[in-house]
């Protein structure tokens, strides 16, 4: 009788504490965002939409915020899956110390955010910085970049430190998808007289699927909820240029305009359950046809 009473006490235990710590401030945030609630007043009164109509308002600064969120999203996850899956394929061939290329191109994935920020706001400063000064040596001055404060540079800089540091998580993942095909489903298409293009289109693609599903998943959700990087290098700078939802959620509630970063929090959790939502139905789908 007590094997039956514990677990069930443990599951409404269980429920109890993810009521309170996470449904009940995620109601509570959902109201903030329909408030003029600020650390000027001590009066908080509902004002609809307001919130929410200046976030999307094309006179107002934060559609661009939201707009620098879904393009940083859409460029890493491109960069990320395409440079893993050619890292992946090139580790999965017969190539000398294979341990020691997996070893140096997943290392940085190991590394804190906030490290990788750091050196590479050194890296890639202007005046002293590695970058700029092993050009200078070189004699390639003309190449030189004011890297994290020009504003044509800024933000595609950003877009590359996280693709370095996060493209040797992906390459494992797709690594292990392609290192669970079997040899049998080649053999048949050489067989067939299929050349590599086909063979990798054919073949490694649609069973590598997947594996690709799940590295997606990562890369938009990582993508969407982006802030040390940006918070570390830029700040947001120069001016807003590479100002992201989360750096301006930090900003807004900083600045004491707790209703405005509510309305941001409520906008970004919405497009990782709408991310979400699809992205499930697509690996039901998948397994579907696997099955």
């Amino acid at each position: 009788m007590n094997n039956k009473i514990y677990p069930s006490y443990f599951s409404w235990a269980t429920l109890g504490l993810y009521v309170v710590f996470f449904i009940v401030p995620g109601l509570m945030g959902f109201y903030y965002s329909f408030t003029d609630w600020n650390m000027y007043s001590s009066e908080i009164q509902l004002i609809g939409f307001d919130n929410f109509s200046s976030l999307f308002s094309a006179d107002e600064k934060y559609m661009k915020f939201i707009i620098n969120t879904l393009n940083f999203t859409l460029s890493t996850v491109i960069l990320k899956t395409l440079l893993g899956l050619l890292f992946a394929i090139a580790l999965n061939e017969g190539i000398r110390m294979k341990g020691f290329h997996r070893v140096m191109i997943f290392m940085p994935a190991i590394v804190p955010m906030l490290v990788v920020g750091l050196i590479f706001k050194s890296v890639l400063n202007p005046a002293t910085g590695l970058l700029n000064e092993s050009l200078r040596a070189i004699g390639l001055d003309v190449l030189t970049q004011k890297w994290l404060v020009d504003v044509n540079w800024a933000f595609k800089s950003i877009i590359a430190v996280d693709t370095w540091k996060g493209v040797g998580y992906i390459m494992i993942i797709l690594l292990a998808g392609l290192q669970s095909i079997s040899k049998t489903y080649y053999e048949a298409a050489q067989i067939d007289g299929a050349n590599h293009w086909q063979k990798f289109k054919y073949v490694t693609v649609p069973l590598l699927m997947p594996a690709l599903v799940v590295t997606t998943v990562l890369n938009l959700l990582h993508g969407l909820k982006v802030f040390e990087v940006v918070y570390v290098l830029t700040n947001g700078g120069p001016g807003y240029a590479t100002d992201v939802l989360y750096t301006t959620i930090f900003k807004e509630f900083s600045q004491g305009r707790y209703g405005v970063g509510t309305a941001l929090s409520t906008v970004l959790f919405l497009f990782m359950t709408i991310v979400g939502y699809f992205v499930i139905r697509l690996m039901a789908k998948e397994e579907e046809h696997s099955a």
